[in-house]
């Protein structure tokens, strides 16, 4: 099942399930967190309640807004090779073998979160980029789950866009923390929410064969395959709650997929053929059985000097 938060010229957020070329509302709800913290059979009796009750928005009509509104935490991993390799060596680093062993992550902007449409670049930056991935929401809490408790907590997937301001992080990197200021301004998430009962049919070892994109004005910049990721969600999940918990309706990030960023092309192909993203841009992120996310760059204005 497609779940969907989306808001009309009212700009009241509403939920509803997506059927055909209609959204059926789900009455009574605005936010996708409360059905998963009730869990994930109360989140399909509402679905289908809605299917049943027939009231249908024309998606044409309004704008996706992010699933969840506030996630109560987003972890975002680190788990595509391709994108690991690309990512050291523009730190002038060779490839750790403990990457193999530790799933690694870092915490990043819960109130950061959006749906299709503006997304504002990082203060300061002029080298803002976008990145492709993958994002489990929870349905089930725990403490030191197994990696396939850590997969049974899963209740679905959705496209992530992680903007990054590569200039920022390159900087505040240097200090040996982060990312900080360089990844908080915005986290996309969407079109919709989908079940990972829909997605059962395509799993692989580590997770599903499904071609993953990202374009750029029209052109592709991106493709890879969500099967090419080394750890499962399973994994991330269970190392997320070693030695503390997760929670329904935290937003596990799969990390960049290979060639799932502008930093990484123009290291390989030039910053004359892939330039970082500039006001206007309208980048695409789209996932095989996910959906699309269309986001429209917009400028920001000079950070406020803190001293």
């Amino acid at each position: 099942m497609k779940f969907v938060r989306f808001a009309g010229r009212d700009n009241a957020p509403r939920l509803g399930v997506v059927d055909g070329d209609a959204y059926h509302v789900v009455a009574g709800h605005t936010d996708l967190l409360p059905l998963l913290e009730s869990g994930v059979d109360a989140l399909l009796e509402a679905g289908g309640a809605a299917i049943e009750r027939g009231e249908t928005v024309d998606p044409a009509t309004v704008v996706n807004l992010s699933p969840i509104a506030t996630p109560p935490t987003f972890r975002d991993f680190y788990a595509f090779e391709q994108h690991v390799r690309a990512g050291r060596k523009w730190r002038g680093l060779e490839m750790d073998p403990l990457w193999y062993e530790i799933p690694v992550f870092y915490f990043s902007n819960p109130y950061a979160f959006r749906g299709e449409g503006d997304v504002r670049m990082t203060p300061g930056s002029t080298a803002f980029d976008f990145e492709l991935e993958v994002a489990a929401v929870l349905g089930k809490g725990g403490s030191d789950l197994t990696a396939e408790e850590g997969e049974d907590a899963v209740a679905g997937y959705a496209i992530l866009n992680d903007w990054s301001g590569r200039d920022v992080q390159r900087r505040e990197m240097t200090l040996s923390m982060g990312p900080v200021k360089g990844k908080d301004t915005a986290t996309s998430l969407g079109p919709w929410f989908v079940t990972k009962d829909e997605l059962e049919p395509h799993r692989t070892a580590t997770g599903f064969d499904r071609t993953m994109t990202c374009t750029v004005n029209g052109v592709e910049y991106s493709r890879a395959n969500w099967s090419d990721v080394h750890f499962s969600f399973g994994e991330m999940v269970s190392y997320a709650s070693r030695g503390t918990e997760v929670r329904p309706g935290d937003v596990i990030g799969s990390g960049t997929c290979g060639t799932g960023c502008i930093n990484e092309l123009s290291q390989a192909h030039g910053a004359g053929r892939f330039p970082f993203l500039q006001p206007g841009d309208e980048v695409v992120a789209a996932i095989e059985g996910l959906g699309s996310l269309r986001s429209t760059i917009v400028a920001s204005p000079d950070p406020i000097p803190f001293r």
